[in-house]
């Protein structure tokens, strides 16, 4: 949840956007069977399809003036970790709650800036989850808003004002329920065991690089967001197939 106002201001400055309609999402596999499952986004320059503006552009006004602001955020770094997330909850001055969930994203590649940061020996020990990523991002502007723009995915919302938010499946996520990537329903046995139990992988976690990652969902609100912020645990998974699956995947 991040304090944001559908007007904006001088305390709320910072654009959330809904999805522009000159982003296009293409299908490679309808063009060629090698490229099958294979997808791309970008938009029409004249009769070019070219990348979509990155983070960088758009931070500096790429879309400005197309009447795409569904609110304006107070904090630019609370926004980046609501699109790290893909939903999340607006908290108005007059204190009601807005509720946004992904509506797309702008095609390019995601970096997470924990790696990047580890990498360069930014964050001390016991700092490496979100909390003191966040920490360190406050406590030094210039360099943190640098870093976050290595990461050029950008994402887009919409506001819900039905049940949500949406996984990739259409349907509603539910808290310490849902996880990613989409799949099957799998059980998890972890060294952090307030995540051990069973899941359904309703979404398809678009922030997750790597095999054997499950992304886990926990809801809204303070302990949701204490429980995310240090959720990174290694551990067994043990994903439930249907038969006929199974017996597919071993013909194959």
């Amino acid at each position: 949840q991040i304090r944001s106002s559908r007007v904006r201001s001088k305390d709320y400055r910072v654009p959330i956007y809904r999805r522009p309609p000159n982003l296009v999402d293409v299908d490679l596999g309808l063009f060629s069977e090698e490229l099958k499952d294979k997808r791309i986004r970008g938009k029409v320059d004249g009769t070019n399809l070219v990348p979509f503006d990155d983070r960088g552009q758009i931070d500096d006004g790429a879309l400005s003036g197309q009447g795409l602001e569904i609110a304006w955020a107070q904090d630019y770094i609370d926004l980046f970790f609501l699109q790290i997330q893909g939903s999340g909850r607006l908290a108005m001055p007059d204190g009601s709650i807005m509720r946004i969930g992904y509506a797309g994203q702008n095609g390019r590649d995601y970096t997470g800036i924990g790696r990047v940061m580890r990498e360069r020996g930014l964050l001390a020990d016991g700092k490496t989850n979100m909390q003191g990523i966040v920490e360190w991002l406050r406590a030094n502007p210039e360099e943190g808003m640098r870093i976050m723009r290595e990461n050029k995915s950008y994402i887009f919302f919409n506001e819900l004002t039905g049940p949500g938010p949406l996984g990739a499946m259409g349907h509603p996520v539910a808290p310490r329920t849902s996880v990613a990537p989409l799949g099957a329903p799998v059980y998890l046995d972890m060294e952090h065991n307030i995540a051990d139990g069973l899941w359904v992988a309703q979404d398809s976690g678009g922030a997750i690089k790597g095999a054997n990652r499950f992304d886990t969902f926990w809801g809204a609100g303070e302990e949701a967001a204490v429980i995310a912020g240090g959720m990174s645990s290694r551990g067994q998974a043990l994903v439930f197939l249907p038969k006929g699956t199974v017996s597919k995947l071993i013909a194959s």
